[in-house]
């Protein structure tokens, strides 16, 4: 089994890790060694804090091991080896294989060539550990899913907006994107419709307005994310500053949502960029919360794709 877009994954797959992860993040000395013997090997193409600290202490936590992998410095890096070869070394060498990658097709053709499970640790168009992390929190937070409206506001076209859509659609959370209009900005078509599809089977709305005010109208979850991700050319940082500036979190703009509204960002920030510092930094924001449940729903992905059923747990 592999995590490479919650796309591939059903609602009862989904619940299952955020409730796995609770009873890890509640006990987690009973499961310091589920992974006794495993070992991750962890590619990045693109820098990270958050992804690559929390596989690494959950693999250690729990026993394992990760092996950190910089392309910079590999064949694969330097064009000399391809992608299906070294997914088929590396299988022969690790238990589970996690990559952070710009390309989506790069990481499809991992979890082709590997033999062992692949988790997609981001692409540039995918985050699906990011949304289950976020799953999690709003979980503890709001202590149900089903029936929540989460308002994404900011640039739609992102990686975490296409995982969100991907997975609340299916558990039961309402969302609505507020971006402005136009591709550039605007979730892809198609991961849209597929949202929309989820949606008329579990009873969830999916909608997209070009207003951020109309987005955050009664949400319980007001979310954004950074609008200038790494593969954002520089030349482009101004232009696209003027555009989503009316997409700015603010606490006025917090103040459309519902009373105990909770905000989200997945990090890094910058704030007075996407988001105001008293937001950030005020009584709505779950946003460290959010960073640590990285780590805990990062352990029960490991633990259901790369645990011997023969090792005992405690």
């Amino acid at each position: 089994m592999n995590l490479l877009s919650l796309r591939d994954w059903s609602a009862e797959d989904m619940m299952e890790i955020l409730s796995l992860a609770v009873h890890i993040k509640q006990d987690p000395d009973r499961y310091r060694r589920a992974l006794d013997g495993c070992v991750l090997l962890m590619i990045f193409e693109k820098p990270s804090l958050r992804t690559r600290v929390s596989f690494e202490a959950a693999m250690l936590q729990m026993g394992g091991h990760g092996i950190y992998y910089d392309l910079g410095m590999s064949p694969l890096g330097s064009g000399k080896e391809s992608i299906a070869d070294t997914a088929r070394t590396a299988s022969r060498y690790v238990h589970g294989i996690m990559a952070r990658l710009f390309r989506k097709a790069d990481m499809e053709e991992i979890g082709r060539y590997a033999t062992v499970p692949v988790i997609n640790g981001l692409t540039d168009f995918e985050h699906p550990c990011q949304a289950l992390g976020d799953l999690l929190t709003i979980q503890e937070q709001k202590g149900s899913l089903k029936g929540l409206k989460l308002a994404y506001v900011g640039d739609g076209n992102n990686n975490v907006t296409h995982s969100l859509l991907h997975a609340c659609s299916q558990v039961g959370v309402h969302v609505s994107v507020g971006c402005p209009s136009g591709k550039a900005f605007e979730p892809v078509a198609q991961v849209l419709e597929q949202a929309r599809s989820f949606g008329q089977a579990n009873g969830t709305r999916i909608t997209l307005v070009n207003d951020a005010a109309a987005a955050v109208a009664d949400a319980d979850i007001v979310y954004t994310d950074t609008w200038m991700s790494y593969h954002i050319p520089a030349e482009q940082h101004e232009e696209r500053l003027r555009v989503l500036e009316p997409f700015r979190v603010t606490d006025a703009l917090m103040k459309q949502a519902k009373a105990d509204a909770i905000f989200m960002h997945c990090l890094p920030a910058q704030r007075g960029i996407e988001v105001t510092a008293d937001v950030i930094d005020g009584p709505h924001s779950v946003v460290f919360d959010q960073a640590e449940n990285r780590l805990h729903i990062e352990k029960a992905i490991l633990v259901k794709l790369l645990r011997k059923q023969d090792v005992p747990i405690r």
